[in-house]
């Protein structure tokens, strides 16, 4: 099931065309989105999801987004659902088209059916590989322009990962960086235990903020555990007491396999932090 709503308030078809063919976001991957879970008619995290959307607009030189006007069509596209009590709803944001100074911004949010194949990978978690990315930890820094840390539409790249897990027989990739550093999943946050601490890597070197994440933290903190923020490398994946990866879609799925490795069993540490990420919204 799919459900289409824009900016100025009204819902579409989507079986239908309504994107040009010039759009920028189609021609050049030239604008940002988020993907937010919707659970029993409640968006999840959608305040941070819009700071964020915001945050990437302006990383791009895009016009500030209609706050206002991206929650209208999150609230059209849900109240208007009759399929799962679970949406994926993304919120896309265009530059507009091609050649034409007085373009707006092409703006909506579609609400989607969840892919039985990520229900399948919370339960049972995912077999992943470590692939490297080719920046080094002080590039964002050094080259704001290359977008790094931005939830831009350009994501051939992750999306060619994602291929190369399937090619080596996984399902997900964890990114690395030139030096070893732990990044981020193609469309996920890296999370950590070790004992009754979780970690994740630095936004500064160049990845995304995780909305989720965040909510597990919060939930995990509750619960007794003690949060990080700090530089991962490699080998602290070999030797956590759990690997997870943490979207919005996805929740919190652990990864039982790195590299064709078995990791230590993380069942247990997965259930306890995957009921205390649902704590946040109960």
């Amino acid at each position: 099931m799919r459900v289409l709503a824009f900016l100025d308030g009204t819902l579409a078809d989507p079986e239908t065309p309504h994107i040009r063919v010039d759009d920028l976001g189609l021609m050049r991957g030239d604008g940002i989105f988020e993907t937010i879970l919707v659970v029993d008619g409640k968006p999840r995290e959608l305040g941070p999801h819009l700071d964020r959307l915001g945050r990437s607009a302006a990383m791009l030189d895009l016009p500030a987004p209609d706050r206002a006007a991206f929650e209208r069509a999150t609230r059209l596209v849900i109240d208007n659902w009759t399929g799962e009590r679970e949406i994926a709803l993304k919120l896309v944001y265009t530059r507009g088209y091609e050649g034409d100074p007085e373009a707006k911004p092409t703006g909506y949010a579609l609400g989607l059916s969840i892919d039985p194949k990520v229900i399948k990978a919370r339960a049972e978690g995912v077999a992943a590989i470590t692939l490297d990315r080719g920046i080094d930890p002080g590039l964002a820094e050094r080259a704001p322009w290359l977008l790094l840390g931005a939830k831009s539409l350009s994501y051939g790249i992750n999306m060619a990962a994602i291929r190369e897990a399937g090619r080596r027989g996984a399902q997900d990739v964890i990114l690395t960086a030139s030096d070893g550093s732990v990044l981020e999943g193609p469309t996920s946050t890296v999370v950590v235990a070790r004992g009754r601490t979780l970690y994740t890597p630095p936004a500064n070197i160049g990845i995304l903020p995780g909305t989720t994440q965040a909510g597990l933290f919060r939930g995990a903190e509750r619960a007794g555990w003690t949060t990080k923020v700090e530089p991962l490398r490699l080998d602290d994946l070999r030797t956590a007491d759990g690997v997870f990866l943490a979207s919005s879609v996805r929740k919190v799925t652990r990864v039982h396999t790195l590299d064709g490795e078995p990791l230590p069993d993380s069942a247990a540490v997965h259930a306890e932090l995957a009921a205390a990420y649902e704590s946040e919204y109960a």
